[in-house]
């Protein structure tokens, strides 16, 4: 086979690298450090400096009225809870505040919630709705269910019962909950099988909305996968229609949004402003404009109030692995990717001498960046930023590994390839990242475990760095020498890309396996384990229907104005 022309994905942290040998780097001083000509080809960010002098309309209200408002509409949803007494009614609750996005109000009454239903006989109800519904929130939310529960949905040949098989609300429940499956679990397979089947087949009969909406979108993405911020968009435009629908439940997630809307304009401002400067002074050209997408990403994970922190350094993280791999991928020689690796394992001022011009204030400007985030940290948190420049260098050891490959016109095997770019595609870098936003109480050993890079963080960059390789290559973008995690296995398997991509799939779904049994392994680290979960499941955004929305930014664009400029 010919060696591939095909230019590895891009994402948040890029893809493989591509020929770096053959250019030289400017060493004149009258470059004053600036990068030489060659242009990346990159699409423009639509943004630019939109978000610095962004006046929003003025509220309806004043965001004191606003604040005010929604503590009472809070209160009100704390009498539901008292007053629920069937559990059914609980679970119901529990999941509409999920999907309205509002449900992080309520930890301590949730946690009492499914404290009860777990020691009650809830699993008796002859409901597929219920008893999914119930299976689902108790996986999620770090407990153990066993699949047995659906037993009673099938007959004593073991397959599911036709009687179920035109219950959508039912179906859509099971279809849902099988999807937090872990290996080992046949019946929960067949589940998924077997409601995939059923739910596809009602497309073409006149289902009620919000249920056609919701089942369109759960086949398209089951909800244990989808960007939890998006379905929270949805279903605030739908959930006027649902059976059970309260308005109080609707009124305190428009006013959470809008009020949410207003601190992340706030910080979009400021996140703009960091990059205008970080920008200026590092002078490359060649480097994606990515701030808003960046910070979107961070704010689909962390989108709750008292989170700046997190989004602010996981935002800042996604720019300098962009900043480095577009160095790296596209511009730098490979004497100049060892060297930038030799200064930033370095990590000191003097480090600077080895650099070639037009890098020695990228480097810099890394190492102000890493002392500027350490600053920002507050007295009260115990976030050891010692971590995260770790997991960084780590991370631009990777990338020089790939750099060598493309350099010596390697092809690795499929697995080194992939065990490789999994983590260059920056899961460790962003899980470190995301324990800013963790409890103190269990910080250090939330930031001990995520260093230690486990499984779980592994899985989510395996997914993140699939689904980011099969939409460069439906890209077919022919520039470049590096080979993706697809066309390694075509080459090492002498197979097409069809049959390539649907082995990746099947790969995917593995990965997500590991990332569900993970909730049940450490239930006091669940709150440090949620935000890696979310890192994966944001790709789904990222990467939907095979498009790297985050290279091409402008297919962000709309999902970019729901979340920030337009209020509800």
């Amino acid at each position: 086979m010919a060696r591939a022309s095909i230019k590895a994905g891009q994402g948040f942290a890029g893809g493989a690298r591509s020929a770096v040998q053959g250019r030289q780097s400017v060493a004149s001083p009258l470059a004053a450090a600036a990068a030489p000509e060659k242009q990346s080809g990159f699409e423009p960010s639509p943004w630019g400096d939109f978000f610095t002098g962004y006046l929003p309309e003025p509220l309806q209200r004043s965001e004191e009225w606003m604040l005010v408002r929604a503590n009472e509409l809070k209160e009100d949803v704390c009498m539901m809870f008292k007053s629920c007494n069937n559990m059914a009614t609980q679970i119901c609750l529990l999941d509409t505040l999920q999907h309205l996005g509002i449900d992080y109000h309520f930890k301590e009454q949730i946690d009492t919630m499914l404290s009860q239903i777990l020691e009650s006989e809830f699993f008796s109800s002859s409901s597929l709705s219920e008893v999914a519904l119930g299976f689902r929130l108790l996986r999620e939310h770090g407990h153990w269910v066993s699949p047995d529960v659906f037993n009673k949905f099938k007959t004593r040949d073991g397959g599911f019962s036709k009687d179920i098989s035109h219950d959508t609300k039912g179906l859509l429940s099971l279809y849902n909950a099988a999807h937090l499956h872990v290996h080992g679990e046949p019946t929960l397979e067949e589940a998924i099988t077997f409601a995939r089947h059923h739910l596809r087949s009602m497309r073409g009969i006149d289902l009620k909305t919000p249920l056609a909406n919701q089942v369109k979108r759960a086949l398209h993405i089951p909800l244990p996968r989808a960007c939890k911020r998006i379905e929270t968009l949805h279903y605030i435009s739908e959930y006027k229609g649902e059976e059970g629908y309260n308005p109080v439940l609707l009124k305190l997630a428009k006013l959470d949004f809008n009020l949410l809307q207003h601190v992340h304009l706030q910080e979009l401002k400021a996140i703009t402003e960091w990059w205008n400067s970080f920008s200026r002074n590092i002078g490359l050209s060649y480097i994606r404009c990515r701030v808003v997408e960046s910070y979107t990403w961070a704010s689909v994970v962390y989108y709750q109030r008292g989170f700046k922190l997190p989004r602010r350094i996981i935002a800042m993280m996604i720019v300098l692995i962009t900043t480095v791999d577009d160095t790296y991928d596209i511009h730098a020689t490979i004497d100049d990717c060892r060297k930038l690796h030799e200064a930033i394992q370095r990590w000191d001022e003097s480090a600077v001498d080895i650099l070639p011009e037009y890098l020695k204030r990228l480097y810099m400007e890394l190492l102000i960046t890493f002392k500027n985030i350490e600053d920002e940290v507050p007295a009260n948190v115990d976030y050891n930023v010692s971590y995260l420049r770790k997991a960084f260098q780590n991370h631009v050891s990777g990338y020089l590994q790939e750099a060598e490959w493309s350099h010596n016109n390697h092809w690795p095997k499929f697995e080194d390839q992939v065990n490789l770019t999994s983590l260059t595609v920056g899961g460790p870098t962003l899980s470190l990242s995301v324990m800013a936003g963790v409890d103190r109480k269990i910080m250090k050993q939330s930031l001990d475990w995520a260093a230690g890079v486990p499984d779980v963080v592994r899985a989510g960059g395996k997914i993140v760095r699939f689904m980011n390789d099969i939409a460069a290559f439906k890209r077919r973008k022919c520039k470049g020498d590096a080979a993706s995690s697809v066309e390694c296995y075509i080459h090492e398997h002498g197979v097409t890309d069809k049959v390539a991509i649907a082995r990746i799939d099947e790969l995917i779904e593995e990965e997500w396996k590991i990332l569900n049994k993970a909730r049940f392994e450490n239930h006091e680290l669940l709150p440090a384990l949620q935000p890696i979960i979310d890192l994966a499941r944001s790709s789904s955004l990222f990467y939907d229907n095979r498009n790297d929305v985050y290279t091409l930014s402008t297919h962000l664009q709309e999902t970019v104005e729901s979340l920030f400029l337009k209020p509800i």
